[in-house]
């Protein structure tokens, strides 16, 4: 591999240099308060091929347009009154799918008439998107295997597919955001669990919101990133157990991933735990690099704890069961 460029940092130079790159064409990496993402103009259909490229992601699975706050999503997306009970999450790590405005390329929504917008935390991210304009940024990984959430996460999945990543340290939140669709009237549908649980979005819309819905066939056009059956998945097999049940250790080079501590330790596997003490919040933030690090570590399985179906417990099982998906 040849050299790469060392990483930009979050400095008002470094962050004008990824603003020109990404203006030029450019594809650059990014931090945002989820995972990083690979940054790209929204609206430049050559630029959003090379995210494209970068991941081998399928045509068929659509971006998510980042916008700098919620009066810019009218540039991308019609008009919906819902919007603004959903005030409090934005800036944060919720994406709403609304119809879509024209100028959308295809590209970012594999063809349907939705597109899927968020205003993000992050402030490096967010002085990007004033520099430059609405960015598309799925997650900066191939297609498939586990997100990133440190910037040596990008190099080592993506290496020369993409030289520039800006570091801005470790992800606050470990997992994708919450993505509710809102693009039919009347209807409020979950597509994917995240940060901002389902509870409180039924709260804010004062309406249900219905239960997270079954994905399009894997070769069809999706609603929404992050719904295929297999996704986030290490290339180590994954075995899933029920919370505080006693895992099934197979007779082979096994890890035990926790979500907490427990009393007495199990025999014939290598603890590792996402929390001490079993915060799921902790847990998020430390899922996608803990599965990094044991992929690393040649294990022949890794048998995994599921975690406590309220709050964010609801993302890490979705997670920890897509990537258990074979």
């Amino acid at each position: 591999m040849p050299d790469l460029p060392s990483p930009l940092s979050t400095s008002p130079a470094d962050l004008s240099r990824a603003a020109e790159l990404l203006r030029a064409g450019e594809i650059v990496a990014v931090p945002t308060e989820t995972v990083y993402g690979l940054a790209a103009d929204a609206l430049n259909p050559a630029a959003l091929a090379k995210v494209f490229a970068a991941k081998g992601r399928p045509l068929v699975d659509p971006l998510i347009v980042h916008v700098a706050s919620a009066a810019e999503v009218d540039r991308v997306a019609e008009p919906e009154a819902r919007l603004g009970r959903l005030a409090a999450f934005w800036p944060g790590p919720l994406t709403v799918v609304l119809r879509r405005r024209p100028v959308v390329p295809d590209l970012v929504t594999a063809g349907r008439e939705t597109v899927a917008v968020r205003v993000p935390a992050h402030p490096a991210f967010r002085a990007l998107i004033a520099a430059v304009g609405p960015l598309a940024a799925p997650s900066a990984n191939p297609f498939g295997y586990v997100s990133p959430t440190l910037a040596s996460h990008v190099r080592d999945s993506l290496g020369e597919r993409c030289p520039w990543i800006v570091d801005g340290g470790p992800c606050a939140h470990g997992v994708e955001s919450t993505i509710l669709d809102l693009s039919s009237p009347g209807v409020a549908r979950l597509l994917r669990p995240g940060p901002i649980s389902r509870e409180a979005l039924e709260a804010a819309l004062g309406a249900p919101v219905e239960a997270v819905v079954r994905s399009a066939p894997a070769d069809q056009a999706q609603l929404a990133p992050g719904m295929l059956e297999r996704h986030y998945s290490p290339r180590t097999p994954i075995r899933l157990f029920a919370r505080g049940a006693e895992p099934v250790i197979p007779p082979a080079h096994a890890a035990l991933l926790l979500q907490a501590r427990r009393a007495a330790a199990t025999p014939g596997a290598e603890t590792f735990l996402l929390s001490e003490s079993g915060d799921p919040a902790e847990a998020a933030r430390a899922l996608f690099a803990l599965l990094r690090k044991l992929d690393r570590r040649g294990f022949e399985v890794i048998v995994a704890e599921l975690a406590e179906e309220t709050g964010v417990g609801v993302a890490l099982n979705d997670r920890l069961r897509r990537a258990a998906a074979r």
